[in-house]
């Protein structure tokens, strides 16, 4: 095991800045295919993987996270993807080897990750999605990480037995929900979620995904509550999209029409970030990380906010930096010169440069939830006759 100061002695001690989003990263990169989003790159394009770990490293992160997002077994073999080739033990293992090789590089601890599978989704029960977190925490202990992630659950009851399973591993564990304040998919409330995972076992409690940092962070606020009033006390981890959501259903971003190939109008600036990092902190959060669409200068923006209470640590990548806008003083135009000041860049209202285009979206709504027929996975391809039905459907529910 790892001599490092472990997760929750950093946690206790100060911040943890997490790492951030790979898959939608690396699918702009060409090495992961939108859709099915599994993590085939750790093999097939292995340096593109490190090279990733290694930014977000030099903008300051304190974790390496493995890329293992979607690489259970039947995630693999989801709806004919070829990923399954590989296996996920081959898929796992040769993403704890690349995480490993980069936070060595840095004081970082290694992180090993499962979330919500097919199984849960077409209803095959407790031991059958069990199963499949086993297989994933077999490779991670095997490979000493340093502590576990649950992560991207939309429903309580699964975020619970992944919980189960990866504390009989004896590493610290921590959970994360994709949910919002309506709380999961089948309505039970943030502060129940937190309570409930607290029970089962979690060291960390939060949210990750489908929602931007503010949204995110007003769920937090919500499972704090809930902790506090069942007298529970546990550390809270926030690691939200790149993307502004305000206009976000239940589902979050994957109902937006633009999801996932045209989110690029509402991408944080890196001043929101500082404001997240912020606001985050000041609400006791203390594992402040990213999700989806965050890229390394997020993550930096998110460690230079921070940079007192990390002890004055600057990020490697800082150093080509100037905070708030202060290498601008180099700029040769006069006018630019002039915004090399915090309170310019903190007030700015950035436009989008699309006239023609509204600033939110109506999302799609169309209430499937976990067992239903529509979202049972099968390891067939989606044929052409399912995708038209489909779109009948979206057609009627527009």
């Amino acid at each position: 095991m790892s001599s490092k100061r472990g997760i929750m002695q950093r946690l206790d001690e100060g911040v943890v800045i997490g790492d951030g989003g790979f898959v939608f990263e690396l699918e702009k990169r060409g090495v992961v295919k939108a859709g099915p989003w599994t993590p085939e790159a750790v093999i097939e394009n292995p340096e593109a993987v490190r090279e990733l770990h290694r930014e977000f490293l030099r903008a300051g992160a304190d974790v390496m996270q493995s890329f293992t997002f979607y690489a259970s077994d039947d995630k693999l073999e989801n709806r004919a993807n070829k990923a399954a080739v590989h296996g996920g033990r081959t898929v796992n293992e040769a993403a704890c080897v690349l995480a490993k090789e980069v936070a060595a590089e840095g004081d970082c601890l290694v992180l090993g990750g499962i979330c919500q599978t097919p199984a849960y989704l077409s209803g095959l029960g407790e031991e059958k999605v069990k199963s499949q977190y086993r297989a994933q925490m077999d490779v991670f202990t095997k490979h000493e990480v340093d502590f576990l992630l649950a992560e991207y659950f939309e429903y309580l009851e699964e975020a619970v037995w992944a919980v189960e399973v990866l504390k009989e591993s004896g590493l610290p564990v921590a959970c994360s929900m994709c949910i919002g304040p309506e709380g999961d998919m089948h309505g039970v409330a943030p502060g129940e979620c937190a309570v409930k995972l607290a029970e089962a076992g979690a060291d960390i409690v939060g949210v990750n995904c489908h929602f931007d940092p503010f949204v995110s962070l007003q769920t937090i606020k919500l499972m704090k509550e809930g902790l506090e009033k069942a007298g529970l006390t546990r550390h809270f981890m926030c690691q939200p999209l790149g993307y502004h959501t305000p206009d976000c259903g239940k589902q979050g971003f994957i109902d937006l029409p633009e999801f996932p190939f045209a989110l690029e109008p509402r991408t944080l600036t890196r001043w929101d970030c500082h404001r997240y990092a912020r606001e985050a902190y000041n609400m006791g959060v203390r594992y402040i990380g990213s999700c989806c669409g965050m890229q390394p200068y997020h993550v930096r923006a998110i460690s230079e906010e921070l940079e007192e209470e990390r002890g004055g640590r600057v990020a490697l990548s800082s150093e080509k930096h100037g905070k708030w806008g202060d290498g601008l003083r180099q700029h040769t135009k006069p006018w630019v010169r002039a915004r090399a000041q915090r309170e310019y860049w903190e007030n700015l209202k950035p436009a989008s440069g699309r006239p023609s285009c509204a600033s939110v979206s109506s999302p799609d709504n169309w209430g499937v939830k976990a067992g239903e027929e529509e979202l049972k996975q099968k390891s067939d391809a989606t044929g052409d006759a399912e995708i038209a039905a489909l779109q009948e459907k979206q057609k009627q529910l527009a």
